[in-house]
């Protein structure tokens, strides 16, 4: 069912409330997978708690992560939300385009902190960033609002659209973890050859070429074949 592949990621959230209140905007549209990183109040606790009021369930069965990396492993598309054009090579689309997302496979939608949103290292994670359309001179969203537009969306699109997709049974889309095996052994192979060669640009670097690899929506037998690639590359002749 396409509500139980969706799950909503939120990466470093600052207030105890917000935390509750997006634990009732999920549920008030039939979704219930909350995901916390590193959150700067202790979870779950009393506020949380009182705030999600009847979500409390969803809190409790929130997963905690301490490193982004890991909450997306799950995910075949990551969506980034953002209030803010980025420079980078990602693509952007806007909430009409969330018709044409396959809503069959696992889909995280990626909110920032209160007080900064997402970096652009954070946003490298992603296949798409997504902007809600506001005031060009308020943009700034609530996170627990930010969290029921999007819910409302792709409810409505999930339940009146009712799209189909058909795609091939030979053709198994990777997976986040999938893809950040083959990017690790990629960035351990171009380390054995000293190509970072400045520790400066190095992080920037690695943001790109995770970049580069996430928004390619590799098969499972491509990033095997790629993975094989680059092991052979590093070996010595």
């Amino acid at each position: 069912m396409p509500f139980s592949n969706i799950s909503f990621i939120l990466h470093k959230p600052q207030l105890s409330e917000n935390i509750g209140a997006c634990a009732r905007a999920i549920k008030n549209f039939n979704y219930n997978k909350l995901i916390i990183v590193n959150p700067k109040p202790i979870f779950p606790n009393d506020k949380i708690l009182a705030t999600a009021v009847g979500a409390k369930d969803i809190i409790k069965s929130s997963k905690v992560y301490d490193k982004l990396e890991y909450a997306v492993k799950r995910a075949d598309l990551v969506i980034a939300t953002t209030s803010r054009f980025r420079n980078k090579n990602i693509k952007h689309i806007n909430l009409n385009d969330l018709k044409k997302i396959d809503f069959n496979k696992k889909i995280a939608f990626l909110f920032g902190s209160e007080a900064s949103g997402l970096s652009n290292n954070e946003i490298s994670y992603a296949n798409y960033t997504l902007q809600i359309p506001t005031n060009p001179n308020f943009k700034s969203l609530n996170l627990s609002h930010s969290v029921i537009i999007i819910s409302q969306v792709v409810s409505n699109i999930i339940n009146l659209k009712a799209s189909k997709y058909t795609k091939s049974n030979k053709v198994k889309p990777a997976s986040k973890k999938e893809i950040q095996l083959m990017a690790n052994l990629c960035v351990k192979k171009l380390e054995e050859r000293n190509f970072f060669k400045s520790s400066e640009k190095k992080p920037i670097m690695l943001e790109n070429l995770r970049s580069i690899f996430y928004k390619m929506e590799l098969s499972a037998k491509e990033t095997r074949i790629l993975s094989s690639v680059f092991a052979s590359l590093a070996k010595k002749r």
